[in-house]
């Protein structure tokens, strides 16, 4: 599939904290993909198939409702911790690739004003499964269980806070160029990172992405129809989906505890795409808690874990100078949580040369989703179809 398919538009909503979208979920998908369309420029009527990640939106209503004409191909990739949003990028690449569909949307609608805030602690009285494990103990918020993982992980490799702090600056630091973004013109210095409050240890408050409102789309075709749309395509390089033996085993009994559930992930996309950490010009990294994107790097091979902190610092992952310019919208931290499917847009954006924080002559643009939960996922594009 190297280069085979390609986005050809992206779209998106504007982005609200929590509560405060004046439109619903569904209204905000097709939005989305009403705004993606366009931009590809195609009509409405010619999307043939749709690709959810962890969405309540159906496609039944959706392709009534946007007057799509003849779907023959429709798929949600499972997971609930943002590590499918790549995947669900290269299954609609899978299927126009494969001839199911001509152009796919994938998407996700996030209104969690109108639906519950991800990370509150929610449940019946009376709990099953895994969380049999963790609940009667008071291990119930995603915050908690990346914690975990984080505090391990820096304690087993030497990583000292300010190794988060660098996560969350960058973020912020690209968000002030970003008007989309709802913390543009909210900057954040080291010392307000410091000063904030704990929500668990070792995650302060601008250690945790934002609740938020809003919805992204991307349309995807293949690399022959992307050369008559007048768009500029990203093509898809390469794409990878995977996890290890017992990986997210009950009560953190894997053993490769601590894990971002992502070396294999690494190790498929770069055997496929044919290029390695060092190529890479721009990077879009989940980041609901900065600990699993130290972690998540540390693991597709950017740096080693006792190396990961000196990576991050020094002005590395920031925009215009740094080696690896990371989340150059702002991200979840600080652009919006769109459950991260605004990291792929942005990574398009990259290569389109539309970023408010464009890297120049970017050829190879990641994205990285969800580490910290698996089975995790990443998508590469490139400028080049090769």
């Amino acid at each position: 599939m190297l280069g085979e398919t390609a986005v050809v538009g992206i779209g998106e909503t504007d982005f609200y904290r929590a509560g405060q979208a004046p439109l619903s979920e569904f209204q905000l998908a097709c939005v989305a993909v009403k705004r993606a369309a366009e931009d590809a420029g195609i009509p409405l009527e010619d999307i043939d198939g749709y690709v959810a990640y962890s969405d309540r939106q159906d496609p039944v209503r959706l392709s009534a409702a946007l007057g799509t004409k003849r779907t023959t191909f429709t798929a949600q990739c499972w997971g609930g911790g943002g590590n499918g949003t790549a995947h669900a990028v290269s299954i609609a690449a899978a299927a126009v690739e494969a001839g199911y569909a001509r152009h796919v949307v994938a998407f996700r609608s996030l209104a969690q004003g109108q639906f519950g805030r991800f990370g509150r602690a929610r449940g019946p009285l009376r709990v099953t499964g895994a969380r049999a494990y963790t609940s009667p103990y008071g291990l119930v918020t995603p915050a908690q269980e990346c914690a975990m993982q984080t505090r391990r992980f820096m304690h087993e490799y030497g990583v000292s806070q300010e190794a988060l702090a660098e996560i969350s600056l960058a973020s912020y630091e690209h968000a002030q160029r970003n008007p989309r973004a709802v913390r543009y013109g909210q900057p954040l210095t080291r010392e307000q990172y410091h000063d904030s409050r704990w929500i668990v240890e070792p995650f302060h408050l601008f250690d945790c992405c934002q609740e938020s409102d809003g919805s992204a789309a991307v349309v995807i075709t293949t690399a022959e129809r992307a050369a008559d749309l007048p768009s500029t395509p990203a093509y898809i390089k390469a794409a990878a989906q995977g996890m290890g033996q017992r990986a997210g085993a009950t009560a953190f009994t894997e053993p490769e505890f601590p894990t971002a559930h992502y070396k294999i992930v690494g190790e498929e996309l770069w055997a496929r795409s044919g290029v390695g950490p060092a190529d890479i010009d721009v990077a879009q990294v989940y980041e609901n808690f900065t600990g699993p994107v130290l972690i998540g790097l540390a693991e597709m091979g950017f740096a080693p874990p006792d190396g990961i902190e000196e990576f991050v610092s020094d002005g590395n992952i920031r925009w215009p100078d740094g080696g690896l310019p990371m989340n150059t919208s702002g991200g979840n931290l600080a652009e919006a949580y769109i459950h991260g499917f605004e990291l792929v847009t942005e990574a398009v954006r990259q290569i389109r040369g539309e970023s408010t924080s464009q890297v120049e002559d970017a050829e190879l643009s990641l994205v990285i989703s969800g580490p910290g939960y698996c089975p995790g996922s990443s998508v590469l594009f490139s400028k080049d179809r090769g």
